[in-house]
């Protein structure tokens, strides 16, 4: 079976990816991972992405792609896969399929992780930082001992430009944006299946596998 696993920041795609593989055996696979190792063992494909990722530039779906299909063929993905932060836009999911379809492979399912946005705005503009030790807490999942004070090292906390909750509704805005087209293109293609991710994530997990027919299917 071939998944993409959807979802807007904060939402949990990524835990729910890892829970998915550890459940069933299938390759957990990540954008980032394959930059990451591709450029680490620095391989031809990893050569030519690098100086992108140096940049903070889009890697060429063409490079993605390449390494998301050498990353296939590799023996624990016999099972199939679950991507996770690919694709990001309708066009990377039409080349993905052209891609999949040469090898005699589809994307089976699209799983989108939904969550609103006052729910994520609170996941996401909860975190906390230590400027001594870099210690990182959430108001809510892991609050420190004392509020403003690191546990580890007792310098203050703050918290980053970036997780302002201002800032995040903006970011989570924008991202829906970018999400929508790509929900109605799985949508018509009839592999759309959207699941509740306001519930606790094991709650979550169960519904994800129901959706992919292997409830049971769980190691």
């Amino acid at each position: 079976m071939y998944l993409i696993l959807l979802g807007l920041p904060g939402a949990g795609k990524g835990t729910q990816a890892a829970l998915i593989s550890e459940a069933t055996g299938m390759a957990h696979i990540t954008s980032g991972g394959l930059f990451r190792e591709n450029i680490s063992n620095q391989t031809a494909l990893g050569r030519q992405v690098q100086p992108y990722v140096e940049k903070g530039l889009l890697v060429p779906d063409r490079l993605t792609i390449e390494m998301l299909l050498e990353r296939i063929a590799q023996p624990d993905a016999a099972e199939g896969f679950v991507l996770d932060g690919f694709p990001r836009n309708v066009d990377q999911a039409r080349a993905l399929e052209e891609a999949l379809a040469e090898q005699g492979k589809a994307i089976d399912k699209a799983l989108y992780v939904e969550v609103s946005t006052e729910e994520l705005v609170r996941r996401l503009s909860g975190r906390w930082n230590c400027r001594g030790c870099g210690a990182v807490y959430h108001e809510r999942s892991m609050p420190p001992k004392r509020a403003g004070v690191c546990d580890r090292c007792g310098s203050a906390l703050y918290q980053r430009e970036d997780d302002r909750p201002d800032v995040v509704r903006t970011r989570l805005e924008v991202n829906l944006k970018e999400t929508e087209p790509l929900l109605a293109y799985y949508r018509r293609a009839g592999k759309l299946v959207e699941v509740d991710g306001g519930l606790a994530v094991e709650q979550v997990q169960e519904k994800l596998l129901a959706a992919m027919g292997r409830a049971q299917e769980v190691r």
